[in-house]
């Protein structure tokens, strides 16, 4: 199957990359320089070009804070230019997978979401990923992934920041109000791959196993890689940011055993295999 990724320098898109060219998929890997999704005709071409069997758009404007003071520019990549990736899908007939996010629900209670939840976005970024999610669900042939706490190789991420701070401080504070589902891309985009095989089209919630807090997840990760620092829980008032956050990220992922997917390891198994290819472990 041949299949185009979007945003392929993040730390998904990389991964969801490496997975398909490991099964003997042909993947065709884009990101800003090669294909701006705000730019309609330069997705129009790229898209039609590659002729692909399927899409996984992973390609976002994901930072959270800014968001709040750039919601022109988050609405024009994360709904805009999912528009434009519909709308070449819909003429190509290809299936096309959205990563979205649990940011597009409320982030109160304690129930887990389930995929067909009422959607309540709780920021802009949020909003506008609820926005692309709309215009994806005007296609027959979809899936929407919702995903949440990520972490890998490629880029940024709370394990590659906790691991810097360790190294520098003896006492750190981190929230313990706000619960989820660290998920290690790695695993995600075996997940990501085995779906997009399929035709079981729909909305899903893909995570990694088990729930914890930002606090619990920082304790793992310095007892995990061999780092004495004292770290202390603190509520999310501590933190005042830009951008609303979600108190409860648990996602409900049942559907994906029901379809027949096989659900990814637990958080703690995951972070271990994380540390270890990034050098990281020593607990």
């Amino acid at each position: 199957m041949k299949v185009l990724v979007t945003g392929v320098k993040g730390q998904l898109g990389h991964d969801v990359i490496k997975e398909l060219e490991k099964r003997g998929h042909t993947a065709v890997g884009v990101d800003i320089d090669n294909m701006d999704i705000t730019d309609q005709e330069a997705v129009r071409r790229v898209v039609t070009q590659a002729a692909p069997e399927a899409v996984v758009h992973c390609a976002a404007y994901t930072a959270v804070d800014a968001a709040e003071d750039h919601e022109e520019l988050c609405r024009l990549v994360n709904a805009k230019g999912t528009e434009h990736i519909v709308s070449v899908c819909r003429d190509l007939d290809c299936k096309l997978m959205y990563i979205s996010t649990d940011y597009v629900f409320n982030g109160q209670g304690e129930r887990p979401w389930e995929p067909d939840d009422e959607r309540e976005p709780l920021n802009v970024y949020g909003q506008t990923k609820y926005e692309g999610e709309l215009a994806v669900e005007t296609l027959e042939k979809y899936f929407i992934v919702r995903i949440a706490w990520v972490f890998g190789v490629n880029g940024k991420n709370f394990i590659k920041t906790m691991l810097n701070l360790g190294k520098t401080r003896d006492s750190l504070t981190v929230v313990d109000d706000q619960i989820g589902s660290p998920t290690y891309t790695y695993d995600l985009a075996r997940l990501l791959v085995d779906m997009v095989e399929t035709e079981k089209y729909g909305r899903y919630h893909a995570t990694n196993e088990g729930l914890c807090s930002w606090y619990e997840f920082a304790c793992e990760i310095f007892k995990e890689a061999g780092i004495q620092v004292k770290v202390s829980p603190v509520s999310s008032d501590m933190y005042p940011a830009r951008a609303k956050r979600p108190m409860n990220s648990r996602m409900d992922k049942s559907k994906l055993r029901d379809m027949g997917f096989e659900p990814m390891p637990s958080w703690q198994d995951a972070l271990r295999r994380y540390l270890e290819v990034i050098g990281e472990r020593r607990g």
